[in-house]
């Protein structure tokens, strides 16, 4: 082999001219790919930032206003401040909250005025729960009015823990109870845990009526085996479960864990068909905001698949109190 011959390999070299096109195409090629992909990344990017959030309709809050018009029920001690319709919807539209569910205030104790006054002016917006005295004998009619003719889709009882509270097993509510279930209007029940075994001679007699029980039942976390008296209840199909006040049963800081894993054990239990989300505005207000509340449920609740986590926060409230939406 002469000095300084190329070597053979059994592959033609490229001309310097063929190498220059190629590497050119190459370049042209990459310079393709990196902006169909950026392209690709911007359009995601786009996509998720222009996201909404998960529909959210809350269950529970309340309002009132200080107005000679609705005054306040004797003994009553509301807040100076006002917690009025038009705040709310203030806070409902800066938060992407779509309906929401009013519960009477017990500052106004039986008169529903205020309330029945806020849903002739947003009907669309809201849906009201009512309160009856439990200790009138005349209570289902009451109940018929509020319902019938000023627009309420439920009714609110809130027997106490202590000797004040035994009218719940007593013989005015099977009436009230039939009444409501005859109307087809939901019982929404603020009921301490350790009463809950009192309401199943109520829940078997009318297993038709749709029946909410009001911020877990406030079963304390200290004593975990309380819960067990909620929990017995998922064997009624028709009783669906607040899974509110989280923020004034735990004993951590914001989001709650300790209150997310109790959580989690009634959705094991009841599924999330049966649960719903509520704010409890404003009576939530010392502990954290409502944009903090609303967070808590959209951002917090990690351990339910997608599918359920949109049904706790807005389709089960459509299987109780149904809103055009």
């Amino acid at each position: 082999m002469e000095k300084g011959a190329p070597v053979r390999t059994g592959h033609t070299l490229p001309s310097p001219e063929f190498a220059g096109a190629l590497h050119f195409q190459i370049i042209m090629w990459t310079r393709r790919q990196f902006v169909a992909v950026s392209a690709a990344a911007a359009l995601v990017r786009s996509i998720f930032a222009q996201t909404p959030p998960l529909r959210f309709i809350d269950s529970h809050v309340h309002v009132w206003k200080h107005d000679p018009a609705f005054p306040f029920a004797a003994g009553a001690h509301p807040t100076p401040e006002d917690a009025t319709a038009e705040m709310l919807l203030d806070l409902m539209r800066a938060n992407d909250v779509a309906r929401t569910v009013i519960i009477q205030v017990i500052h106004y104790r039986w008169d529903n005025s205020y309330l029945a006054s806020v849903l002739k002016r947003y009907p669309r917006e809201f849906h009201g729960v009512c309160r009856v005295n439990p200790e009138d004998p005349a209570a289902p009619d009451q109940l018929a009015h509020l319902t019938e003719v000023q627009g309420f889709r439920g009714v609110r009882l809130s027997p106490a823990a202590g000797s004040q509270g035994d009218w719940i097993r007593g013989p005015l509510m099977p009436p009230l109870w039939r009444r409501c279930a005859q109307l087809k209007v939901p019982m929404t029940l603020l009921i301490p845990v350790t009463r809950l075994p009192e309401l199943h001679p109520l829940l078997d007699a009318n297993p038709d009526l749709q029946v909410v029980i009001d911020h877990m039942a406030d079963s304390p976390l200290d004593h975990p085996e309380q819960l067990d008296l909620l929990l017995g209840l998922a064997r009624y199909p028709k009783l669906f479960v607040k899974v509110s006040h989280m923020w004034s049963l735990s004993a951590q800081p914001y989001p709650y864990p300790d209150a997310a894993a109790q959580v989690k054990r009634i959705y094991e239990s009841f599924g999330a068909a049966r649960l719903m989300a509520g704010t409890d505005w404003p009576i939530s207000l010392p502990k954290q905001s409502y944009a903090q509340t609303v967070t808590l449920f959209r951002n917090h609740l990690d351990f339910l698949p997608a599918k359920d986590h949109a049904q706790i926060l807005s389709r089960t409230v459509q299987l109780v109190w149904p809103f055009h939406l």
